[in-house]
Order: C-alpha cells, then structure tokens, then sequence
C-alpha cells in the first residue's frame, strides 16, 4: 500500500487515506524508451506541496520537486541560495501527497559539486528525509563519475544540460544555449557522458531545437525537454509557468490557464464582501440551537 492525502473539509487539514500502489518507478521510466523511440512522451511537472502533488499526480508520469522552488516559492534571484533543508522538506511533502508519479528532486548548489563523496552524502540525506525516488542534478560531462559513483550506490540520478540555471554567474544569464559549434558539440557531449554513467534520464533545458534533437538520438536513456524540442521523449514545465501565476516567463512556456487572475479576482470579491459585512453570513457562522 502507498499512502496518498486527501484534505478532510471539517478540519482543512491533510489527512492520510490509504491508496493502492500504482506508483511508477524508475526502471519503468527508463524503459519508456526502447531502440532509441519512445511511444508515449514522458510528463513531468515541478510540485513544492502535498496539495500541489495531489491535483498534478494522476497526470504526470514524474514529479520534479525543483530547486524553482527558491524563486517560485521563496522570491530569491536563483536556485544558487536554495538549501538542503529546503529541498529536503518540500520533497517530503510532495512525496506525501502522491501515489502515482516518480518523485525526483533536485540537489541544491554546493551540495555535490566538491566530492562523490559529498554528492552521496546530499542524495542519502534527501532521499531518506523525503522518500524520493531520484536525484537530479546539473551538468554534464565533469559530472558523470558523480553520477556513476551515485548509481553504482543505489541512487538513481537524473541529469540535466544545457541552460543550467544553478551556473548562471558562469553562463551569465539564461540565453539559449548551443548556437556555437563547439557548444552545441559539448552539449551532444555532455548529454552522452551521462548516459553512459548512467543516467536514467536527462533533462535538456534552453537549446536551440536541432541540438535537443541531435542530443536525444545520441543517448538511450529518454531526455526531457525544457524549451528544447517535442522530439525530446519527454516535456517539463514549472507548473506554476504553466497555470500563468506570473506575468514575467520564459519564452519556452506555454500559459495554460490564468490562475492568478482568478486568484486576483476571487481575493477582491472577497474583501469587497467583508468591507460590506456581507461575509461571514449565516452558512458560515455557528448559530445557538433553538
């Protein structure tokens, strides 16, 4: 049995309600793509929340507990100041409040970049703190021996290049990436470098189109695009890009849906309602029994 969370409307608090166990893993992610095809692309949303997770878990075949989550949920510049602590307690909680998608995290800046060593010590702790079923981590060819070190340990890595946003300050900001031969070439490189240490998949972010496809037939293990190219074997995005919670986003992101508009309005008609003394009203008040 699996455990999902379902909000007990008497209370509004998270309580646990047991699931049968269809949760994916990740042999069966990495099998998605056989002979270098993969049939049915591979989904892949960012979740921070037990909640989140809940209403994302039945459409995603993974769920990318993102280090985002420092600008997303936090407002910081970057990815770079996020913590450990961070990535630990929100991975807790999206594994808390799914039952179906495969749960990776993201390791945080300086937490594997020193060491193997160090990079083990990172992914035990997030992994036995949160229930994670995988690590992500960026970079690619200074990175596959960590990453070899790591799976050789039980610890399954997803990779990541690119536009890697934890190297911002060396990259110097978040232009596309591979538009020169030689780093176009060390994409393909790096991308491969991964797969044979590997990588049960890679995601692919900000690349010119023919270089994400160019990297995705170079490697067996499935790649996820992220402003790359829908013949990546897979898609993901921030969710809160995706459901318009900001008017700033990456070229790459496709709004689905205004949610901070609707918030917006619903938070107005709100406080219009309290200022008129319209609410509470009697459906929401406890009344002396008669």
């Amino acid at each position: 049995m699996s455990t999902t969370f379902q909000i007990d409307t008497s209370t509004s608090r998270a309580n646990p309600t047991p699931a049968p166990m269809k949760r994916l893993t990740v042999p069966k992610i990495r099998a998605r793509k056989t002979d270098g095809e993969t049939g049915e692309p591979l989904v892949m949303l960012t979740a921070y929340t037990a909640r989140q997770a809940q209403l994302l878990d039945s459409h995603c075949d993974l769920l990318l507990v993102g280090d985002s989550l420092g600008q997303v949920i936090y407002g910081l510049p970057s990815t770079v100041p996020v913590t450990l602590d961070m990535m630990a307690n929100h991975a807790a909680a999206v594994v808390r409040g799914s039952y179906h998608a495969v749960v990776v995290v993201d390791m945080p800046f300086g937490s594997y970049e020193a060491s193997k060593e160090q990079a083990f010590e990172s992914a035990a702790r997030l992994m036995k703190e949160s229930g994670a079923a995988a690590v992500k981590l960026e970079g690619g060819e200074q990175m596959a021996e960590t990453v070899a070190f790591l799976t050789q340990r039980g610890i399954p890595v997803m990779g990541h290049v690119g536009l890697t946003p934890q190297a911002v300050n060396v990259l110097g900001g978040y232009a596309a990436r591979g538009r020169s031969d030689a780093e176009a070439d060390k994409i393909v490189g790096d991308a491969e470098a991964l797969d044979r240490a590997g990588a049960f998949a890679i995601v692919i972010e900000g690349v010119v189109e023919p270089i994400a496809i160019a990297a995705t037939e170079a490697v067996s293990c499935p790649t996820i695009g992220i402003g790359a190219s829908a013949r990546c074997d897979g898609q993901v995005l921030v969710a809160e890009d995706m459901l318009g919670m900001f008017e700033r986003v990456p070229r790459f992101v496709k709004k689905y849906e205004d949610l901070a508009g609707i918030i917006e309005k619903t938070a107005a008609k709100y406080a219009e309602e309290v200022r008129a003394r319209r609410f509470p009203g009697e459906d929401q008040t406890y009344q002396p029994k008669a």
